[in-house]
């Protein structure tokens, strides 16, 4: 389960190239993010599971807060995420995703085995999808 809670707020750091609409994009990603809802396996989690996370995009790194701190860089474009863990508990591993950014909300549907991007925003059916809907930091 303790990997679970780490993975979705590790997930994020921004590369952008020199478009302006990828700049637009990072600008909007920037920040603290706090996870306002979590899925695993089609099945939600309890708020009490991530309440304590979040979730710091700067530049082009990432750190999540959880049980532990995760650090790494995610290169991004197309609504597709490659995550690349570089300190803690995912240090080493390569995890794709897909993400939407809509009503000031952040969207990320995970796949932990880093073999192929999801197709869809949710979990349901496949053990290895993991979703996390995330608002920023100090916004209701």
């Amino acid at each position: 389960m303790r990997w679970i809670c780490i993975i979705p707020l590790f997930l994020l750091g921004l590369a952008c190239s020199g478009s302006k609409d990828a700049a637009t994009k990072y600008d909007r990603l920037d920040g603290t993010w706090v996870p306002v809802k979590q899925e695993f396996g089609g099945k939600p989690l309890p708020a009490a599971a991530f309440q304590k996370q979040s979730l710091v995009i700067s530049d082009s790194s990432y750190t999540v807060t959880a049980e532990s701190v995760d650090k790494g860089t995610l290169v991004y474009g197309a609504n597709k995420m490659d995550i690349y863990g570089k300190e803690g508990p995912n240090a080493g591993k390569h995890i794709t995703a897909i993400y939407k950014f809509e009503n000031d909300q952040l969207t990320i549907c995970y796949n932990l085995a880093g073999d192929s991007y999801p197709e869809a925003f949710t979990t349901k059916g496949e053990a290895s999808l993991f979703l996390s809907v995330f608002k920023k930091e100090g916004m209701n």
